[in-house]
């Protein structure tokens, strides 16, 4: 049902809907609060401490622009039983628009109680006319355009009232579990009576969507004991011998790695592994030795990686450590002539390991004999590419590779189709990085830091989540700050990066920064995945509290790849609660592990598996906070629904439908 079926959604309005990805009614109801105001709860700004967060209300009596200052900023004069205080507002010039005389809410933090006089800074605010009937618990939405909270939660409630909302659990299940209806948890999510009504629904709309997923996974998955068609003549001794071409000892873990792989190559069954472990902690070298065991049997091996350069990077390190081996790079950008020529070394064995984009999956590429693929950077490929790559070489085994550490009983939840092996330790000359949260009084001397680096040699990332800046003014973008940093460092040589740029552009600046052609970078996250630059020595993250704890600690890791100390500065866009506590985990943690774990307590599990803002899996309830619990209860549902007592014929048709494109199933 169209947007356009509701009362007063005119097509301008309908327009900012579809800037928030709403284009029906039942986009709507899925459109969650990212937060709630308890009108139980107000409080005088008398009775407030500084650094307090709350919910008060003030009469607003002025409102002033400043266009021109360094940071732009509204300004509002307001007056609480006779205490004046301001309200300010930096980088959001549309508050002006919304802000007029009269009493509104307002929520934010406390700040110069006992300095030069009471501020909120960034405050929501909600007008609160005396008829207006806002009490209890008050939904607050993302907003766009010209939308305010009031036109949202209108246009939800009547949408409400429209919408059909069924469950794809089994009715029966719902009844023997005692499970909340799916439309009273719709209702009880926007309309709720209580901080318990919040809890409970959005648990239910978690399980709902959880269930949706592990039984699409069950679909899709098939058996995991498919027969060995390739017997592997390596020896241990051999193997060990292989490790000794590194200048380094293997960890601990490495080597247990190394012994499960050979283990399970040894094994009747094909193999199918997923390889995790932290930034650093040496997977490609336990890769190698994979590739290892099957060219030394007299097989083909394959890697697999999502970006050439990266592909380009892990072709050299091949040809260091095989050097009596025949290793070939082929790209979307290999010239037509040698990708043809590479294609016929392959088909007749000629070449013994091929390393890749997703152009080793096309039809065109035969193989003689594949027995191993690997898949580097494995959040990059779906279920579907795995599987096409594996049956080039005839149902071959699979080893891929995880850099964003999940907890050990989701990986088993999630990844139920392959063996899981884990690299806890690091390599033991690897540096911590020194993490800080930055605030922006020393911004300048941040700047500073980085010249200085510069002439040094070391070499500096600046990332954005965002390419263009947003309506709001809110979020640094690449684009802006890339010029905003051609005049702030003034003789330092700066490069852009973002991914709308051609696959070829990016290659070209990514391989110059890694040649010292720059000395900073400004980047989204496309450089999350990318080469080793041994002199990049600073991370620079805007707007951090966007970003997933884990997604933090892989951008993190791409500084200290060499010998030299290095730095990671997190900026704040918010100065919430929420968010310090959530930076406050990477400020003071170095291991992925355990900042997975914080993430899956902090934000609940909507957000576990790295959605990575795509908008594709399960992005619809990243809003929602429950319980961790909530997933293993669709498991537990998942697995009775498929155990043979129901039917679950048109359950499998609608979880395929809603993941219908196997690549959207994938781990961050």
């Amino acid at each position: 049902m169209d947007l356009n079926s509701l009362k007063f959604i005119s097509e301008k309005r309908e327009k900012d809907f579809n800037k928030l990805n709403i284009y029906t009614v039942e986009h709507l109801v899925k459109h969650y609060p990212r937060d709630y105001l308890d009108l139980r709860k107000v409080t005088l700004l008398s009775d407030a401490y500084h650094n307090d967060v709350i919910l008060t209300v003030a009469e607003v009596l002025n409102v002033e622009v400043n266009k021109y200052a360094r940071r732009p900023f509204v300004k509002a004069l307001c007056q609480q039983r006779g205490l004046m205080f301001t309200a300010i507002w930096f980088n959001q010039p549309y508050v002006a628009q919304k802000l007029m005389r009269g009493e509104y809410f307002f929520y934010g933090r406390v700040q110069n109680k006992y300095g030069m006089g009471c501020q909120m800074v960034n405050p929501s605010f909600e007008r609160s006319d005396r008829n207006n009937n806002l009490k209890g618990l008050i939904p607050v939405y993302s907003l766009s355009g010209g939308l305010t909270q009031g036109v949202v939660r209108a246009a939800i409630r009547q949408a409400l009232q429209k919408v059909r909302i069924s469950s794809h659990i089994p009715g029966s299940l719902i009844k023997k579990y005692g499970l909340m209806s799916l439309y009273e948890a719709y209702c009880k999510l926007h309309c709720p009576e209580n901080s318990d009504d919040v809890k409970n629904a959005s648990a239910r709309i978690a399980l709902e969507e959880y269930f949706l997923l592990i039984s699409a996974f069950k679909v899709i998955k098939g058996s995991r004991d498919d027969a060995r068609l390739n017997f592997y003549s390596v020896t241990e001794n051999e193997v060990n011998a292989f490790k000794k071409r590194y200048p380094f000892e293997f960890t601990e873990g490495q080597n247990a790695a190394v012994a499960n792989v050979f283990k399970c190559l040894k094994s009747p069954h094909k193999m199918n592994m997923l390889l995790q472990g932290d930034v650093g902690s040496g997977k490609t070298a336990v890769a190698f030795a994979a590739i290892y065991m099957g060219v030394k049997s007299g097989y083909q091996a394959a890697m697999l990686a999502p970006t050439e350069v990266l592909a380009q990077q892990n072709a050299a390190l091949l040809k260091k450590y095989f050097p009596e081996y025949n290793v070939a790079v082929l790209t979307g950008s290999t010239p037509a002539a040698e990708k043809r020529q590479i294609k016929k070394a392959l088909a007749s064995g000629d070449i013994n390991i091929v390393c890749g984009t997703h152009a080793v999956l096309q039809q065109d590429v035969e193989f003689k004999n594949l027995a191993l693929a690997v898949c580097d950077e494995q959040h990059r490929f779906g279920v579907a590419q795995r599987s096409s790559l594996s049956e080039k070489g005839g149902n071959c085994d699979v080893l891929v590779m995880s850099a964003t550490p999940i907890p050990r009983t989701l990986s088993l939840i999630f990844y139920g189709d392959l063996d899981v092996a884990t690299i806890k330790d690091k390599p033991r000359l690897r540096q911590d990085i020194s993490t800080s949260i930055i605030p922006e009084s020393k911004y300048s001397d941040m700047y500073k830091y980085v010249c200085g680096q510069a002439k040094a040699g070391n070499q500096t990332y600046f990332v954005c989540p965002k390419i263009e800046g947003d309506d709001e003014g809110t979020v640094m973008s690449v684009t802006e700050l890339y010029e905003e940093l051609k005049v702030k460092l003034s003789g330092v040589r700066i490069a852009l990066l973002h991914g709308k740029m051609r696959e070829k552009q990016k290659n070209e600046i990514m391989r110059d920064f890694r040649d010292k052609k720059y000395d900073c970078l400004v980047s989204t996250t496309v450089i999350e995945v990318g080469v080793d630059v041994p002199d990049a020595t600073v991370m620079i993250i805007y707007n951090a509290e966007r970003f997933g704890l884990s997604q933090l600690h892989q951008l993190r890791g791409r500084v200290g790849r060499g010998d030299k100390k290095s730095y990671c500065f997190l900026l704040m866009g918010s100065d919430s609660e929420e968010a310090r506590a959530r930076l406050s985990v990477i400020k003071n943690s170095a291991d992925g592990f355990e900042i997975a774990e914080a993430d899956l307590r902090l934000r609940g599990g909507g957000d576990f598996m790295g959605t990575r803002q795509s908008g594709r899996m399960l992005s619809e309830i990243k809003n929602l906070k429950f319980p961790v619990e909530t997933v293993f209860t669709a498991k537990a549902l998942s697995d009775e629904a498929f155990s043979g007592a129901f039917d679950t014929a048109e359950l499998s048709l609608i979880a395929s439908r809603k993941y219908d494109s196997l690549k959207d199933v994938i781990l961050n």
